[in-house]
C-alpha cells in the first residue's frame, strides 16, 4: 500500500512510525557504530571489577570495586604498559577504570587457546586476596568495542534468556576456591554490508584450568585451578575466540543486555501505586473544594452584613462559623515570617534546583540521550545540570527569601550555592577517603574532585549570585492579607497534628508511590546493573510530585483550621519526612540483601543512603512547601478582610 492511498490520519501515523528510521543516521556523540574488515583488530578493553550477588541467595557481600590491574590480582598486562581510555565525568564519579589489554581479537577470526602472557605466579597474601573476592562474588568487566562481556542467563520466572554484564571471577565449592583463568570469548557480529562487519553481542565463558596449555586444549579435562594460601602458585592465562553471525542490529543490540524481572509484578506494583494516587487526590480535593467553598461563601456573607443593623444575630453567626472552621482566624498571622527563614529559603532553593534538574534528566532519557551505550552519561548529565541551573537556586531563594522580609541578604546570596552542596561535597570526600584506604577504584582522583569543584566555583556559583540578583530585585511577593503586630496565640493541638505523628503519617505516602521503583533504583546502584526503565521512573516522579502537594495542603489546611499558623517548616517537613522512609528502606535492604562484613562497607552503604535521603530530603520537602505556599495564597486571596 502506498503512503497517497491512506486517510490523512493513517498517513500521518505512518510518518510519525517512519521517523526512527529515517533517524537511523542519526547518532549520539560517542555511540555512533564502528564498523570492521576481516582480520581488523577488535579492541577488548578493560573496566574495575565489582562485586555482584550470590547465585546462591542473591546476597551482596561487597561494596567496594576494584581496578582491573590491582597488583594482587596478577593479571597480564599489555606491553610496554596499559593506557587509560577516555572516560566522562560520571563514568569516572560512578567508579569506571577503563584501559587496555593484551587481548588480540581479529574480526570474524576465530582462535583457540591463545596465552595471553607468560605464567605469573601468586604468592599466599595475593592468593588469599583473591580468593576472599572470589568468595565475595566478584565479576570481571570487559568491554569489546563498547559492549559489555557478560554470561548467558536463563530467566526461571518468564523462561526468557538475556546476557548479564561481567562474568565470574572464579567459582567456589565446599572446600575450594577456584580461579577462572581460561575465557571462552563468544563474540556475534552483524554483517552491515559486504565485507564489513560490526559487534553485536559479547559471551565469555569462564573456566578454571589448572594446566591451561595441554597438547592444545588448553588443559580442558585437567580439573579446577585452586590458588593455595600456603605456597606459591603458577598460573597461565589463556583464552580462545569465536565468532558467530548474528542478525541483529546493531541499533538493538542492547536488547538482549536491557532485562526486566518479572515484568508483570513490576506493572501491577505501579498500576496499584498510580490508583491510590488518583484516589487519594480525589478525595484531597473534593474534600477542599466542598469545604472551603462553603467557608468563604460563609465568611465572605458574613463581612457583607452591617454588624451595628443585626446586633446579637452577626455575633452568633460569627461564633458559629469560628466553630465550623478556624482557618480565617489565623488570617493575621498565617504570612508572618516563619523561624529560621535564612535556612529555609536556601534549602527551598536549592530543592527548585533539584526540582528541575530532575525533571530535565529524566526527559533527556525518554529521549534517548542517556543511552548506556554512552557510559556515564547519567551521572554527567546530572553533575552539569545542577551546575548550570544554580541560576534557578539562587532566584527561588532569594525571592523566597525577600517575601519572608530577611533583611540578610549577603547571607542569602552566599549560603545558597555552598551550604547544600558543601554538606554534599564533605560526605562524599568522607566517605571517598574510606575508598581510598580500602585501594578501590570506585576512589575519584583527587585531581577529578578538584575539577568538580573548580566547575562549580567557576560555573554554578556565579549563576547562583546571578540568580540571587535578579531575584532581589524583583518587587516581594505580597501576601493577600496584613499581617497583625501582636502574634495570636495557639491553642494546644491533638496528637495526630503534632510535628512527629503527623510528619510519619503523611511522609508514607509519598514513598509509597516511589517504593517500587526505588526498589529497582537501589539493585542498580549496589549490584553493578544498568537502569534504563526511564517510562516508570518518570510516571513515578509524576505522581510523587502529586502525592507530596495533595497531601502536604491537606495537613496545612487542617493545621490552620486548629487556629495554628505555623505552616511554613511544618510544610518543609512533612513532605520531606518521606526521606526518612527512604532511608529506613535503606536499612532494611542493608540488613536484607546485603553480607557487607566490615566497617569500612558497612560505612559507605550508609553514608551514600544517608546522601541520597538527605537530597530527596530537600527535593520533597521544597515541593510541599510551594505547593502549600500556594494554596495559602489562593484562599486567603479568596475571602474579604476589613
Amino acid at each position: 500500500m502506498r503512503l497517497r492511498d491512506l486517510s490523512p490520519s493513517a498517513a500521518l501515523l505512518s510518518s510519525f512510525l517512519a521517523i526512527p528510521q529515517l533517524s537511523s543516521a542519526f547518532y549520539l556523540p560517542g555511540v555512533a557504530p564502528t564498523s570492521y574488515k576481516a582480520n581488523d583488530i577488535v579492541p577488548l578493553n578493560v573496566n574495575r571489577l565489582t562485586p555482584v550477588g550470590s547465585p546462591d541467595d542473591g546476597t551482596l557481600r561487597s561494596v567496594v570495586s576494584y581496578d582491573y590491574y590491582h597488583p594482587d590480582f596478577h593479571f597480564c598486562r599489555p606491553e610496554p604498559a596499559p593506557k587509560d581510555v577516555s572516560e566522562s565525568l560520571g563514568s569516572i564519579l560512578f567508579g569506571d577504570r577503563i584501559r587496555t589489554s593484551p587481548f588480540e581479537l581479529k574480526m570474524a577470526v576465530n582462535e583457540t587457546c591463545k596465552s595471553l602472557c607468560a605464567p605469573v605466579t601468586y604468592d599466599e597474601s595475593s592468593a588469599h586476596f583473591v580468593n576472599r573476592r572470589i568468595a565475595q562474588g566478584f565479576a570481571l568487566n570487559w568491554l569489546v568495542d563498547g559492549l559489555p562481556a557478560g554470561q548467558l542467563i536463563e530467566d526461571e520466572v518468564t523462561n526468557t534468556r538475556f546476557y548479564s554484564q561481567g562474568f565470574a571471577l572464579g567459582a567456589w565449592d565446599q572446600e575450594d576456591m577456584h580461579l577462572n583463568n581460561h575465557y571462552d570469548i563468544i563474540i556475534d557480529y552483524h554483517e552491515t554490508s559486504a565485507g564489513q562487519y560490526r559487534v553485536v553481542g559479547v559471551l565469555v565463558q569462564p573456566d578454571s584450568r589448572k594446566q591451561s596449555k595441554d597438547k592444545g586444549d588448553c588443559g580442558q579435562s585437567s580439573g579446577p585451578l585452586i590458588l593455595s594460601e600456603t605456597e606459591e602458585t603458577k598460573v597461565d592465562f589463556t583464552y580462545s575466540v569465536y565468532w558467530k553471525e548474528s542478525p541483529t542490529a546493531w541499533a538493538t543490540r542492547w536488547d538482549k543486555y536491557l532485562h526486566v524481572f518479572d515484568p508483570k509484578i513490576h506493572w501491577f506494583s505501579l498500576i496499584n501505586s498510580a490508583v491510590i494516587v488518583v484516589v487519594l487526590v480525589i478525595t484531597v480535593v473534593s474534600i477542599l473544594m466542598r469545604t472551603l467553598r462553603k467557608d468563604i461563601q460563609r465568611y465572605n456573607r458574613l463581612d457583607s452584613i452591617n454588624l451595628e443593623d443585626l446586633g446579637g444575630t452577626s455575633a452568633a453567626l460569627e461564633e458559629g462559623v469560628q466553630e465550623d472552621s478556624g482557618w480565617k482566624l489565623v488570617h493575621g498571622d498565617v504570612f508572618r515570617t516563619p523561624s529560621s527563614p535564612l535556612i529555609l529559603s536556601v534549602f527551598l532553593g536549592n530543592g527548585a534546583q533539584l526540582f528541575v534538574m530532575t525533571g530535565f534528566t529524566i526527559a533527556f532519557a525518554l529521549l534517548g540521550f542517556l543511552s548506556p551505550s554512552n557510559r556515564g552519561s547519567l551521572g554527567t548529565i546530572m553533575v552539569l545540570l545542577y551546575t548550570v541551573l544554580g541560576f534557578i537556586g539562587g532566584y527561588v531563594s532569594a525571592r523566597v527569601y525577600k517575601a519572608f522580609g530577611g533583611e540578610g541578604w549577603k547571607l542569602n546570596i552566599a549560603l545558597t550555592p555552598i551550604l547544600v552542596p558543601g554538606i554534599v561535597f564533605a560526605t562524599f570526600f568522607l566517605l571517598n577517603f574510606f575508598l581510598w584506604i580500602k585501594e578501590s577504584s570506585g576512589a575519584v582522583p583527587f585531581t577529578t574532585m578538584l575539577v568538580i569543584v573548580l566547575i562549580w566555583f567557576v560555573i554554578s556559583v556565579p549563576l547562583s549570585f546571578a540568580g540571587s540578583w535578579v531575584g532581589f530585585r524583583q518587587p516581594a511577593i505580597q501576601p493577600p492579607v496584613r499581617t497583625n503586630q501582636i502574634p495570636r496565640q495557639i491553642p494546644p493541638s491533638t496528637t495526630y497534628m503534632r510535628p512527629i505523628p503527623s510528619m510519619l503519617l503523611v511522609g508514607i505516602l509519598p514513598f509509597g508511590a516511589i517504593f517500587v521503583e526505588l526498589y529497582f533504583i537501589m539493585s542498580s546502584i549496589w549490584f553493578s546493573k544498568v537502569y534504563y526503565m526511564f517510562g516508570f521512573l518518570f510516571l513515578c516522579y509524576g505522581l510523587m510530585i502529586i502525592t507530596c502537594a495533595a497531601v502536604t495542603i491537606l495537613l496545612v489546611y487542617f493545621l490552620l483550621c486548629s487556629e495554628n499558623y505555623h505552616w511554613h517548616w511544618r510544610a518543609f517537613m512533612t513532605a520531606g519526612a518521606s526521606a526518612f522512609y527512604v532511608f529506613a528502606n535503606a536499612l532494611i535492604y542493608w540488613v536484607t540483601k546485603l553480607q557487607l562484613g566490615g566497617l569500612a562497607g558497612s560505612v559507605l552503604y550508609i553514608g551514600y543512603s544517608a546522601l541520597i535521603s538527605f537530597l530527596f530530603f530537600i527535593l520533597t520537602g521544597s515541593i510541599g512547601f510551594f505547593a502549600s505556599w500556594l494554596f495559602v495564597q489562593k484562599i486567603y486571596g479568596s475571602i474579604k478582610i476589613d
